[in-house]
């Protein structure tokens, strides 16, 4: 099973659980699902009408702890550790594995000096167990550690809640993105046709040499015929042979007296 159908199943076992509770039952359930290690979206629970009345009563602190694992980040909870219930271990884990998934979200190389200022981590053997055994065999995260170049490259990282005002930037970014797709299939859809055009114009320009061939072809062969009937009329054999017969005997010449 992977991580997003288990955590769907938890949310929804834990969304029907909680949307029948209040007070201290809710305040239960908050604490599991921000200790649970397969839970990461909190979203669903968040907009339960019931979890919504938390805010102004005595338990308004476990309103803003959800608010936090839903949005927030390590750093976050340091500067505002002193209006929000201390966390468990277990919550503590959960916070920086959801503070390492705030950050892949923006950038796709982490360097380790930045990892351990926002994880408060002290040396990067701990920062590389971290990474391996607590995120990417969760499968939160898959990425490479270059101990060589420090920093830690994420291909992939699960996403999180929507912070306020996150889903209008949002929408913004797919529209102009679905804008740029449109002109994009314009311009190659001009290009298609441009190319059938040309296609068109070379198979005509193909048929019209072709033709033209043919014709050079057959003016040759016209010519060919009628120099071969003039050849026949000029040098062709004679209709009849005439014969001469010398008798090699030629006359002699009379002389004539002279008179004097």
């Amino acid at each position: 099973m992977d991580i997003e159908q288990k955590q769907a199943e938890i949310i929804d076992l834990l969304v029907k659980r909680a949307s029948t509770c209040k007070d201290e039952a809710l305040v239960s359930i908050i604490i599991e699902a921000t200790s649970h290690p397969c839970l990461f979206a909190f979203s669903e629970i968040l907009a339960l009408p019931n979890v919504a009345q938390l805010q102004g009563s005595t338990n308004s602190v476990y309103l803003d702890l959800l608010r936090l694992f839903a949005h927030g980040t390590w750093s976050d909870y340091k500067c505002n550790a002193t209006r929000i219930p201390q966390l468990a271990p277990d919550q503590i884990l959960k916070l920086k594995q959801l503070t390492l998934l705030t950050l892949a979200e923006s950038n796709k190389v982490l360097p380790y000096d930045t990892l351990m200022a926002e994880l408060d981590v002290t040396n990067v053997r701990e920062l590389e167990d971290f990474l391996i055994n607590e995120c990417m065999y969760a499968g939160i995260v898959r990425g490479k550690l270059d101990q060589l170049k420090r920093c830690f490259e994420v291909p992939f990282a699960a996403g999180r809640d929507l912070r306020p005002g996150q889903l209008g930037n949002m929408l913004h970014t797919l529209s102009t993105w679905l804008n740029t797709s449109e002109n994009l299939l314009v311009s190659i859809q001009d290009k298609i046709k441009w190319a059938d055009n040309m296609s068109e114009m070379d198979k005509k320009h193909r048929k019209e040499v072709e033709e033209g061939v043919e014709e050079v072809k057959k003016s040759l062969s016209m010519k060919g015929d009628v120099d071969i009937r003039g050849n026949k009329e000029m040098f062709g054999e004679p209709s009849g042979v005439m014969d001469y017969e010398e008798d090699g005997i030629r006359p002699k010449r009379r002389r004539h007296p002279v008179t004097r």
